[in-house]
């Protein structure tokens, strides 16, 4: 029996993963200032980078299956306090061993949004999931538009402010769902599954053994590795193309977030009702397959600004209608496990995407790296027509 949802649950995933993702926004985009008081380097910053996508692809697979054993709360709960003790670590590290180890304890606890969107989908019927999922993901993007602007406030009265504030606001989120989160998932409808079987590779192996969603897995893949090296080579390519300084960067990725706001939180719930997961997701992958490959043509700054825009949208709309149109292919007690999967799949693509985009930008030209996002995102929407849901039904 599912259980009966209200309001309550939802508003606290919604402010779960916006705190969570403030905490990274500050944090992430000060790194750089971090590692240079001990070393210098850009190849440095980015194995950084890797380390958490590496951590994450680890922890994922193990939290989102931990919760199908023993229940989503606890598990969130100890998501939260693993990322807010990560970012303690940080603020307090004088060395670079401590530096990293903080790095990789913040990538092995980062679940939240993983077993957030178990949680969503343990308590949600099908018709109401992908609305719920992307208010989840308007959260998601409201905490990477909240983050920098805190972050870079509170880098003013000293570098190690933003660490300690990102762990105070994890650790009062923490608190909050202690007291304020009830359990998603029956004692009934958990899965005993053994410890030592929640390792990536399994919990990959099993995902990747059901059929119904295999396909799903794949377009979930090449879209996320379509997109995944861009945050990190984005500011390197509009320097290059059109001069922008850190400040006009600053600007543009508050833009697109706020298009992935409106998107998600308020234009998919209007939208999904008249068109459906499925259509939605052809729509959005052909938005995002035509928009990145018109990155590498535009002549103008200024034009980014109209053909992001458009790729937020898709990219908006994309996601929650993948991620629904997963969860409706699976039972109950595999959400978690699905869930983790997925996420070890796109953090698979964080630390490929920014080695292809590097190289391709390198040894290809300034413009590579977008219009082979395009042919990805492309291959991905071939795959949705071709293989994808209609072959599950």
């Amino acid at each position: 029996m599912r259980r009966t949802w209200n309001g309550a649950p939802l508003l606290f995933l919604f402010v779960t993963v916006f705190v969570d993702m403030i905490g990274y926004g500050i944090v992430v985009p000060l790194l750089p200032f971090y590692v240079q008081q001990y070393a210098s380097g850009a190849v440095l910053i980015g194995l950084l980078g890797s380390l958490y996508a590496a951590m994450q692809f680890v922890g994922g697979p193990f939290l989102g299956g931990l919760s199908d054993r023993v229940g989503r709360r606890p598990v969130l709960l100890l998501c939260l306090f693993g990322t807010s003790l990560s970012y303690l670590l940080l603020g307090m590290a004088n060395t670079l061993p401590l530096m990293v180890a903080a790095v990789a304890l913040a990538g092995a606890a980062a679940g939240t949004l993983a077993v957030a969107q178990a949680y969503i989908a343990d308590s949600t019927s099908p018709e109401q999931r992908a609305h719920r999922l992307g208010l989840i993901g308007a959260a998601f993007g409201l905490g990477l538009i909240t983050g920098p602007v805190l972050g870079g406030l509170l880098s003013l009265l000293s570098l190690n402010a933003p660490a300690f504030a990102a762990s105070a606001l994890g650790l009062g989120n923490m608190s909050l769902g202690f007291f304020a989160l009830p359990e998603s998932l029956p004692t009934e409808r958990r899965m005993p599954a053994p410890i030592l079987h929640l390792n990536p590779v399994s919990q990959l192996r099993g995902v990747l053994r059901m059929s119904r969603i295999r396909a799903l897995l794949l377009v979930v893949a090449l879209l996320n590795l379509s997109f995944a090296g861009l945050l990190t080579n984005f500011p390197l390519f509009s320097n290059v193309r059109f001069g922008w300084d850190t400040a006009g960067n600053s600007f543009f990725f508050a833009f697109v977030g706020l298009c992935a706001v409106l998107t998600q939180g308020v234009l998919l719930g209007r939208l999904q009702p008249y068109f459906g997961e499925e259509r939605l997701l052809l729509g959005g992958l052909s938005l995002v397959a035509l928009n990145l490959g018109l990155m590498a043509f535009v002549p103008f700054g200024w034009m980014l600004y109209p053909v992001v825009g458009v790729l937020a949208v898709g990219f908006g709309i994309t996601i929650p209608s993948l991620t629904a149109l997963i969860s409706r292919r699976v039972s109950g007690h595999d959400q978690g496990k699905v869930m983790g999967g997925q996420q070890a799949i796109l953090s698979l693509t964080l630390i490929l995407g920014p080695v292809i985009a590097g190289i391709a930008f390198d040894y290809l030209g300034v413009p590579a790296p977008y219009w082979i996002g395009g042919l990805l995102a492309a291959l991905a929407l071939l795959v949705a027509v071709f293989r994808g849901f209609v072959a599950a039904q």
